[in-house]
């Protein structure tokens, strides 16, 4: 969205005069029309919409590939009894699953760590983590911080796992 912003920003600057007015949308059907493109297929449409479907990005974007990981990682104990109540076999780690897990929600299928000041993070593994730790130190911010500094960003950023403060260092 930020390169978005600019690009309008830009634009705007050839203009002698730029406005943005807020339509109800009451007073605006197309705008209805089109929000509802999201759920419904071209079927339905009445034909008073018109719909483009553009072929290429309207700005250059960087194609990020996704990792997925196999085996156990640190959230599985704690997703599987926020789901369904089960506990590991050992002893001391079910009761450190029962101690963490009201500090954890699970959202649409993601888990969320609460905090008392912060907003809701999103628990990632660690590959995910170090990602974002190297993106914030050297990526396109490229602010190259210490650990205390990059670890406010990166959870300013949404994300949580519990190995972030020693990642950082």
């Amino acid at each position: 969205m930020e390169r978005y912003v600019k690009t309008v920003r830009q634009l705007t600057k050839s203009f002698k005069e730029f406005t943005i007015k807020k339509i109800p949308r009451s007073e605006n059907r197309r705008a209805g029309a089109l929000s509802k493109l999201v759920s419904t297929c071209f079927d339905h449409l009445s034909k008073k919409v018109l719909v483009e479907v553009l072929k290429e990005r309207s700005i250059e974007e960087r194609q990020v590939s996704t990792l997925t990981t196999t085996g156990s990682i640190w959230m599985t104990s704690l997703i599987d009894y926020l789901q369904q109540g089960v506990l590991p076999d050992s002893h001391d780690k079910a009761r450190r699953v029962r101690i963490k897990a009201p500090s954890y929600a699970l959202i649409e299928g993601e888990l969320y760590r609460k905090g008392f000041t912060t907003p809701w993070l999103r628990c990632v593994d660690e590959i995910k983590g170090k990602e974002a730790l190297w993106e914030a130190h050297v990526g396109q911010a490229d602010a190259h911080e210490r650990a205390r500094a990059l670890i406010g960003k990166v959870l300013r950023m949404g994300i949580y796992w519990p190995t972030v403060h020693q990642d950082a260092i």
